[in-house]
């Protein structure tokens, strides 16, 4: 789709926290990302990158609502990838935009075209609340039928000119992020991420550091090695990822190239599950995967959280 500027560009420093460009604005719901990639006027064309958790369907209309007008749906919806996260919503906002198409890499297909669970995340990894918890978090499939349109073989993406989408697997077998090529800005999605999403409490404070993919959901980490550093080739001046505030700057290639040089020593857990050996996934799912590390210190754990934060809550406020 074509967009057309008709106001002066935000500046970095009138941007908000979660949004990359004056053309792309980011959302936060609880936990994890959606952009909204068009010029914000009533009437105005534009994508929705991302759909959130399933409980964010109300924000991303309220939200598309304030950018681009009432009654006016997107022209498509791109996927980074299909993890429970990233397309929870996409439900009950299809209900109301039954003519908008959604586009997603084609080895993500079997995750959204009700044929395959994604490999199960692997709790045992990254040494932290959200990690510790995953072992709850549901792997689909979902089943969104011929909705889901795989994104055009030559790497351009529907609906939004100048920019190209990047295979960048190893979080997701068909995990792609999006660059637009003439100001170098990039959607990342889970390929890195701008703050720990294993540790709950950098979750809930937003504390802003570069990190490689959530480790408990990652099943190639070469893989995810490999995509970041094509990702920093890009020498990309800001991101959006679908976790923590958006990096504007010319400081953005310097920390990926930080992330890549310490990638092993600093990303890749040690053991779990996909730590020495990938899942193998292929058109129709999984094909084979590792053996599974006990999860039962990690269950423990996880449970104990739960527990606890509900004592916490409940019982702190009663002797209160």
């Amino acid at each position: 789709m074509e967009t057309q500027t008709t106001a002066k560009p935000k500046t970095d420093g009138e941007l908000e926290a979660y949004s990359v460009a004056s053309d792309v604005a980011g959302m936060k719901i609880i936990f994890v990302n959606v952009f909204f990639v068009g010029e914000p006027r009533p009437g105005s064309p534009w994508v929705l990158v991302d759909a959130g958790l399933s409980l964010g369907a109300g924000s991303i209309r309220q939200k598309a609502a304030e950018l681009f007008g009432e009654n006016n749906p997107p022209k498509a919806i791109l996927l980074t990838h299909g993890h429970f996260d990233h397309v929870g919503a996409l439900e009950p906002l299809l209900k109301e935009w039954t003519d908008v198409p959604i586009y997603a890499h084609p080895l993500e297909m079997p995750y959204l075209r009700g044929k395959s669970n994604y490999p199960p995340p692997d709790p045992a990894v990254g040494g932290g609340a959200m990690a510790y918890m995953s072992w709850m978090f549901p792997t689909g499939p979902y089943d969104f039928g011929d909705r889901v349109r795989p994104l055009p073989e030559d790497g351009s993406v529907p609906e939004l000119n100048g920019w190209r989408w990047i295979h960048t697997p190893g979080h997701a077998p068909g995990h792609v992020s999006f660059f637009r090529e003439g100001d170098r800005v990039l959607l990342a999605g889970d390929a890195f991420t701008a703050t720990n999403q294993n540790s709950a409490f950098s979750v809930m404070t937003q504390k802003e550091e570069l990190h490689g993919p959530p480790a408990y959901f990652t099943i190639d980490w070469q893989a995810a090695k490999r995509s970041i550093q094509a990702l920093a080739a890009l020498n990309p001046t800001s991101a959006g990822t679908g976790h923590g505030k958006a990096i504007r700057g010319i400081q953005l290639p310097q920390m990926l190239d930080d992330l890549v040089a310490h990638f092993d020593s600093r990303e890749v857990p040690e053991g779990g599950r996909y730590a020495k050996q990938p899942a193998h996934t292929d058109e129709e799912g999984i094909v084979d995967m590792p053996s599974p590390v006990s999860y039962h210190v990690a269950r423990a754990v996880g449970i104990g959280l739960i527990v606890g934060t509900v004592m916490y809550l409940f019982g702190g406020r009663r002797r209160d």
